[in-house]
């Protein structure tokens, strides 16, 4: 890599920053543990959905979601509602709104703000992204993924993103939320409104909001 393209890199990066500056991080209220429908009735409801409205889920809503999703349910480890392969850890979770787009961070249970752009057309080519309130998006971060071959981090990340986004079904199931999990995504475009690097990959994206 040249000079040029660096100097270039960096005032993307910049750029982006700078963008992301004007969304605030959103501390999220604490997930309501005492919801929800028997895990059997929930298994029953399971299903994909691909009629949504466009209101907005509440924060507690979403708060739920992202704990059932990915959150942390074993404080004193740091370990998950997931599985991971070898506890790396390596999916993250984009949460793509109407304001703008997050990270998730499991620690702190908040929302980093990667962009204020509304970027939800990104997210699948179905024309129904574009309007449901909220797109899940899963990336892998390869470099996380220690001592793996490049096959492996292929194996790995998929499954361990099809853990996550089977949290998500289950969480809707019992919310009488309705949701779909996609594979149709044009991954290099939605890799730049992300601002991803190399070593991060997107694996799946998950549409979520109420039924229309």
């Amino acid at each position: 890599m040249n000079t040029l393209q660096k100097s270039l890199i960096l005032l993307i990066l910049l750029f982006s920053l700078s963008i992301a500056q004007n969304l605030a991080p959103i501390q999220l209220p604490p997930p309501q543990l005492e919801i929800g429908r028997s895990i059997m009735q929930t298994l029953k409801l399971r299903e994909s959905s691909r009629s949504f409205d466009s209101k907005p889920l509440p924060i507690q809503e979403l708060s739920n979601l992202l704990w059932a999703a990915y959150g942390i349910n074993r404080p004193e480890t740091g370990k998950r509602t997931a599985p991971s392969a070898m506890n790396w850890q390596e999916i993250d979770i984009y949460i793509t709104l109407q304001e703008g787009t997050y990270v998730y961070e499991a620690k702190s249970h908040s929302l980093n703000p990667i962009t204020k752009k509304d970027i939800r057309e990104f997210t699948g080519k179905q024309p129904f992204v574009k309007e449901a309130p909220v797109n899940l998006v899963f990336v892998a971060d390869e470099k996380r993924m220690s001592r793996a071959s490049e096959e492996d981090k292929i194996r790995w990340s998929a499954a361990d993103a099809g853990f996550i986004a089977q949290n998500v079904y289950l969480y809707c199931a019992s919310q009488k939320l309705a949701v779909v999990v996609r594979g149709m995504v044009d991954r290099e475009a939605l890799t730049k409104e992300l601002n991803l690097n190399p070593e991060q990959k997107i694996i799946l994206a998950q549409t979520v909001g109420y039924p229309k």
